[in-house]
């Protein structure tokens, strides 16, 4: 292991090779392949390893189907240092996984009494009798070791597999993460040689393409700590993983390239972590005592909803109009029927009328208005679909003031929705950055 800083490195990166510790992450069952069930254990496994300095190379669902179970786990094995499977333990017939590992360690099936007599014990005091198909569940491929399950009927099991540790719990959320914090977590404390410490950046108002040429150098692979970015619905979130020997090392050179990316990206970074846009505008105009109101068409409500997400949106946001319909927009917000005969419903003027109806019956400080064409339908070769005029109203000593501005986004109805609702939302954070 060699810990040698690179004379040349920058926002604390170093060349570190380390030899940690890689781990592959399999869940098993027909409701996760289907997408009937959303797979939480992987991500959750995934984080936890991290934290004990564990780095996942991936994670991998698998039907009920024995082949395809035992082939999942000999390829695993073979790739990692450390498996970790959840699911197929349970008592019916398309649970699979105990079979699998008898043929991945080429071993047969034994019973285990002490477990046979634990799942009845479990039966008893919920004052049942076990059902003969629980019995299937006390079976382990020979030599194996048992992980006793205080919180279910199934045990889990542990094997050795050429040069990997392969534990594989229930599928039971609860019942996985109380089995791993007692019988993975030490294990791998144990064996980690390092410390894996990771930050998320999210950022809006650029593409992927216009953040990563901002950081373009921090993102080479060989780096630590590495630099990447993904995107979701117009955020462009940066994920910064910093990998050392101890956690003051890593915890350095994270906080010195995190520190970069932020200052490189400017006011595209509107937070850290989990916060979301409507979050950090919320906090910040409850931090103003400032209030907000929203005059919607294309949107339908969106940008309202966004800013109620939160406990306590009331201090801030005062309430909205939905004005889809030309008419909603004349009888409640006031904007003249000649503005969209002129101009059209989709034009600067009528939103900034929609704003200025807002702001004169709410009293607001701020208002945000959107009119668009959110598609399928509706476009035309001046206003193609995607089209949507944003305005920000500000109130300010009786005077009002408009800052507008159109944007044609890409993509179906749902995201030209969520893209303009948002871009809505970063108009207001940006005008109280300034402020």
């Amino acid at each position: 292991m060699s810990s040698a800083t690179n004379p040349g490195f920058t926002s604390g990166a170093q060349t570190v090779s380390m030899p940690t510790m890689k781990a592959i992450i399999l869940a098993i069952g027909d409701e996760l392949v289907l997408g009937q069930t959303a797979d939480t254990n992987s991500a959750w496994l995934s984080r936890e390893l991290a934290d004990h300095g564990v780095t996942t190379l991936y994670h991998k669902t698998v039907a009920d189907d024995v082949d395809a179970i035992a082939g999942a786990f000999t390829t695993a094995c073979a790739e990692s240092d450390l498996v970790v499977a959840t699911g197929g333990l349970g008592p019916t017939a398309d649970d699979l996984t105990r079979e699998a590992l008898s043929r991945l360690t080429g071993k047969p099936l034994d019973f285990h009494p002490p477990s046979l007599e634990r799942i009845r014990a479990f039966f008893k005091k919920l004052g049942r009798e076990m059902p003969a198909a629980n019995r299937c569940q006390a079976l382990f491929p020979r030599g194996a070791e048992v992980l006793d399950n205080d919180w279910g009927t199934a045990p889990g099991v542990r094997v050795r597999q050429g040069k990997a540790s392969v534990f594989v719990f229930p599928g039971v959320p609860r019942e996985m993460a109380a089995m791993f914090d007692r019988h993975v977590a030490p294990f791998v404390s144990r064996a980690a040689k390092g410390v894996i410490l990771s930050e998320i950046i999210p950022t809006f108002g650029a593409g992927e393409s216009g953040v990563a040429e901002k950081i373009a150098d921090l993102m080479q692979r060989d780096r630590n700590p590495l630099v990447g970015t993904t995107v979701s619905g117009g955020v462009v979130t940066i994920r910064v993983r910093s990998e050392f020997p101890t956690a003051d090392q890593a915890r350095k050179h994270l906080d010195r390239t995190v520190a970069d990316v932020k200052q490189r990206l400017g006011t595209w970074v509107f937070g850290s972590g989990a916060d979301t846009l409507q979050g950090v505008v919320g906090a910040a105009l409850k931090k103003r005592r400032r209030v907000v109101v929203t005059a919607e068409s294309c949107t339908g409500g969106l940008v309202a909803r966004m800013l109620t997400d939160s406990s306590g949106a009331s201090e801030y946001f005062r309430g909205g109009w939905v004005a889809y319909a030309n008419e909603m927009k004349e009888s409640e917000l006031g904007v003249p029927p000649g503005l969209i005969a002129q101009f059209g419903a989709v034009s600067r003027e009528v939103a900034e009328a929609m704003a200025s109806g807002a702001l004169a019956k709410s009293g607001a400080d701020y208002v945000l208005s959107l009119t668009g064409i959110a598609g399928p339908l509706g476009g035309t070769v001046e206003k193609p679909v995607g089209t949507v005029w944003i305005c920000l109203g500000i109130a300010r000593s009786g005077s009002r003031s408009f800052k507008s501005e159109p944007f044609l986004f890409p993509g179906d109805r749902e995201a030209i929705r969520e893209r303009a609702a948002k871009t809505a939302l970063n108009r207001l954070r940006l005008e109280l950055v300034e402020e």
